[in-house]
């Protein structure tokens, strides 16, 4: 049996003749960076977000460091975020000279605890960056609670959760990275909208933002060879947004899928005391960019084993990114956010994808009540 952590050859196959022919169409009118495709995909990703502006880019990372150019903080500002997450989300903050101020995460949604925000905000505090990890949103409604108290930025980190919806205690709903000031988005390849190559966006409400973004996004111009800020070359080329927009047709059906592949493993692997499957947060659904589990003693041992199986699995992430080396500068020691350490020492995702069979899935969860019997 092939089990592969993530199958996007085979996702293809089912939509290949669309695929194909939109790249040929491209190819035919020679347009290959912004043009028409581009816009398409970006009005018609604001369509099924109910946003709106989308400003399209060049992956997931610019897309961050662009919200944060549009905002104009200041060298030395503090923005709020987790350790426990992509590199990319401290990365930029670094880059720009801002102060990253961390706080631990919740030990079940593995996301940022609003409370421990609270007690992090001083005058020199600007922005608060929340990462809706794994595909399921943070705590949305207490977080724009306390950034609207103190006169706060949001910037979400949606990358991995297009798609997820997020339920406020009156009932309404939106999508994530439709609530705050900026979201940003990544379409790396194995997201729940991937690319066959990189790409990222921007969402936002404001028309001055978007405006913003955009010019920042293709080098600071405001018409051509006319230039109002610094900006990047960060943009979405025409055939990875003609891919884009084949695959958000399906996007509904992909989550889906995933969360029955996540049913089936919940089902399969509830009944195992040494082993915590994934919550779910009340406030919010879960695509499932990721299956984590959180396995307490023998995670490593249980890796080896399935590994042995052929059965792929990975570790995200195994260390906090307090503790890694390049940022050392920031001051923080082990023992300074508990939650994050213990999660990198338990967690481990399993394989999670539109295309898993039953018989995978079956299989899998075997070789995991196998190892613990």
């Amino acid at each position: 049996m092939n089990i592969q952590m993530v199958d996007l050859y085979n996702q293809y196959l089912k939509i290949k003749e669309e695929i194909d022919l939109e790249i040929q169409k491209v190819i035919q009118t020679s347009v290959f960076v912004k043009g028409g495709k581009v816009l398409e995909f970006e009005d018609n990703l604001k369509q099924y977000l109910e946003v709106n502006h989308v400003v399209s880019c060049g992956n997931g990372t610019d897309a961050l460091q662009i919200a944060l150019m549009a905002l104009e903080l200041n060298e030395g500002d503090e923005v709020i975020t987790t350790p426990f997450t992509f590199v990319s989300t401290l990365e930029v903050l670094a880059l720009m000279k801002l102060k990253p101020v961390l706080v631990d995460v919740d030990p079940h949604t593995f996301n940022i605890r609003p409370e421990l925000v609270s007690r992090h905000i001083d005058f020199k505090t600007k922005a608060i960056v929340p990462v809706h990890l794994f595909g399921q949103c943070a705590d949305m409604e207490s977080l724009l609670e306390i950034a609207r108290e103190n006169n706060l930025y949001m910037i979400e980190d949606a990358c991995q959760a297009l798609g997820t919806e997020y339920i406020f205690k009156n009932g309404m709903t939106a999508k994530a990275g439709t609530m705050g000031d900026i979201a940003c988005n990544s379409f790396f390849p194995t997201k729940n909208l991937g690319a066959f190559g990189d790409g990222g966006a921007l969402y936002t409400n404001s028309e001055k933002l978007a405006q913003i973004m955009r010019s920042i996004a293709n080098h600071g111009m405001s018409k051509r060879y006319y230039y109002q800020q610094i900006g990047l070359n960060s943009r979405l080329d025409a055939i990875q947004a003609a891919i884009l927009d084949v695959k958000l047709k399906y996007l509904d059906q992909y989550v889906q899928a995933r969360q029955l592949a996540a049913e089936f493993y919940d089902r399969e692997l509830s009944g195992i005391a040494e082993i915590s499957i994934p919550a779910r947060a009340e406030y919010s659904s879960h695509t499932f960019h990721q299956y984590t589990l959180k396995v307490p003693e023998k995670r490593d041992e249980l890796q080896r084993f399935l590994q042995a199986k052929g059965i792929p699995s990975m570790v995200y992430y195994p260390m906090p990114l307090h503790l890694q080396e390049a940022y050392q500068y920031l001051g923080y020691h082990k023992g300074d956010f508990p939650v994050a350490e213990e999660l990198s020492e338990q967690v481990l995702s399993l394989p999670m994808h539109t295309e898993l069979t039953d018989g995978e899935l079956s299989f899998i969860s075997s070789a995991i009540r196998e190892f613990f019997n």
